[in-house]
């Protein structure tokens, strides 16, 4: 398994806004509100993909939006991405959770490693 924290390419900036839905995540820089897709997301950032899975704000149960957000990558037998899941920590409270995760079912995958 790899972990890797998410950075704004923008400002640096560690805090985010959070779209998820199951096939997908999106942050926005709570900083400079520069945009990114995390790992594959964008492939799949479309209404004819989200079916009834339309991707929502991610919350922390105390209501805030803005979190610090790390990407877990799990690897199968061969080295390649299987799982990648989205880890969120709320600053306001520190509660953390996993908001999304989505199976990888194709290769080669090593590129999904710097799409955080």
């Amino acid at each position: 398994m790899k972990i890797a924290p998410c950075v704004c390419a923008g400002c640096g900036g560690r805090v985010f806004f959070v779209l998820v839905n199951a096939s997908g995540a999106e942050r926005d820089c709570s900083g400079c509100g520069s945009r990114a897709f995390i790992a594959d997301s964008e492939e799949y950032w479309n209404e004819d993909s989200w079916e009834d899975d339309e991707p929502g704000a991610a919350e922390c149960p105390c209501g805030s939006e803005e979190f610090e957000a790390a990407v877990a990558f799990s690897f199968g037998n061969g080295g390649a991405v299987r799982w990648v899941s989205v880890g969120l920590r709320c600053i306001e409270d520190g509660f953390c959770g996993v908001y999304t995760d989505w199976k990888i079912d194709y290769g080669p995958t090593d590129h999904l490693l710097t799409m955080v």
